[in-house]
């Protein structure tokens, strides 16, 4: 098989930060990296499943229609969010917002019941907010240029 985009930009280079993995027409696929690459402790299952209820719903409010998708990484490094119709600007701005939302998050996490959830019982708030907190600190100054992987030494897909 041929090998995907993802996978030629060396991991063993990035750091955490907010990067556009790809760009396909008018969606474009962000990568959210929350933790370096091949440096343990990844992230924690129930806390990434309570980000990303509080992310998702956080940011289809904000942009209904601009929100594709968002989800998290097989590796447990970060996440990917997909857009439509956002600048970057825009987007770096919602991803910190968002961040900072859950770092204070109070209240019932949203879509927790059996009804509307596959994994229901499976959440961690406290480390969720935890890793919020955290990537808020890496975006806090972080400009359009260095959503590019090559401004961090990475090729550029």
């Amino acid at each position: 098989m041929k090998k995907i985009a993802s996978f030629q930009v060396d991991h063993t280079c990035m750091s955490e930060g907010l990067y556009i993995s790809r760009v396909d027409g008018d969606i474009v696929t962000y990568d959210i990296r929350m933790i370096k690459p091949n440096t343990p402790p990844y992230l924690d299952m129930s806390a990434v499943h309570t980000l990303e209820h509080i992310f998702a719903t956080y940011a289809r409010n904000q942009y209904e229609g601009n929100i594709i998708y968002f989800g998290p990484m097989g590796c447990r490094t970060g996440f990917y969010l997909l857009t439509k119709g956002l600048a970057h600007e825009c987007v770096i701005s919602l991803v910190r917002q968002a961040m900072q939302f859950i770092a204070a998050f109070q209240g019932d996490i949203p879509g927790v019941s059996a009804a509307e959830c596959g994994n229901y019982q499976a959440h961690d708030l406290p480390k969720a907010k935890e890793y919020a907190v955290a990537m808020g600190r890496v975006l806090e100054n972080w400009q359009v240029a260095q959503l590019e992987y090559a401004s961090s030494g990475l090729p550029t897909i």
